[in-house]
């Protein structure tokens, strides 16, 4: 990309089970994830991740998921990963080489890694890797 006005745009992916996730704020219209030139943000309704693209160390594509690990916003106890889910189908953990605020508004929890189910999971998840692979 050239400029910071091309804009990358993926869609969540949004099944039945993420339908009460309305109540939220968590629609189809609030929820996307962005690539630029120098930046990826996520939003999931009222949550966002915003992050340099130079901190992305990763992505894979991963899936399915059982429906009470994957919709909503979970967090991992194991690792503090952060899921933002809205489909049980194919995600991709998109992996930071430094963790980012976004589960909570102070921003003292951060995640080494976010999954985002979005419709197009492979597509995504080869843009990222491209990215990583571009500054190696």
């Amino acid at each position: 990309m050239s400029s910071e006005t091309e804009i990358e745009r993926y869609e969540f992916a949004f099944d039945r089970l993420a339908r009460p996730l309305s109540l939220l704020g968590i629609r189809p219209d609030a929820c996307y994830v962005l690539v630029t030139e120098s930046r990826l943000e996520v939003r999931f309704g009222p949550w966002t991740v915003r992050t340099p693209l130079d901190n992305v160390e990763g992505a894979e594509v991963s899936g399915p998921f059982k429906s009470w690990k994957a919709v909503g916003v979970r967090l991992s106890l194991a690792d503090r990963g952060l899921t933002f889910g809205s489909s049980i189908g194919q995600g991709v953990c998109i992996r930071f080489r430094r963790p980012v605020r976004g589960s909570e508004p102070t921003g003292r929890l951060r995640h080494p890694n976010l999954t985002v189910t979005v419709a197009d999971a492979p597509t995504l998840a080869r843009r990222l890797q491209d990215v990583v692979a571009a500054r190696r």
